[in-house]
Formats: C-alpha cells, structure tokens, sequence
C-alpha cells in the first residue's frame, strides 16, 4: 500500500487514534535499544551542544521541515 493512499484515510480518523497512530509509526523506526529517558540530563546537554557545534562549523547543514519531508518521501 502506498502513502498516497493510507494517508488520505489515516487523516479521516478522529484526533486521539491518529495520535496512537502516529506514535506507533515513530516508535517503529527508532533504534529500539536507545531510550531518551535512559540519558542523563548532563549526556543530553552534551549531545544537543555537539550538535550545535556541528551546525556552527558547517560540518552539518540544517534542514528545514518541508527539506527532510521532501527527502523521507524521495
């Protein structure tokens, strides 16, 4: 089946099962042996300020939403 044609009914379902739906789908393609909740506030801020430095040397480049939207559904 195609997103062409699970999103258009996925759409019509009421607010609180879209959510379920939703969450069902992002925990799907998550490395399931890593758990936000698992890290501690002290390795999270040391992520998030490596990442920031990789943005700020140029070594990565930022996305904006609908970039990573058109790139997921290439």
């Amino acid at each position: 089946m195609s997103l062409d044609r699970i999103a258009p009914v996925a759409l019509r379902l009421p607010a609180k099962e879209r959510a379920l739906l939703a969450a069902s789908l992002w925990e799907s393609i998550e490395d399931p042996y890593y758990l936000a909740i698992d890290q501690s506030d002290e390795d999270a801020l040391a992520l998030a300020l490596a990442r920031d430095a990789e943005l700020e040397s140029g070594k990565v480049a930022p996305l904006s939403h609908s970039e990573l939207m058109t790139r997921l559904r290439g």
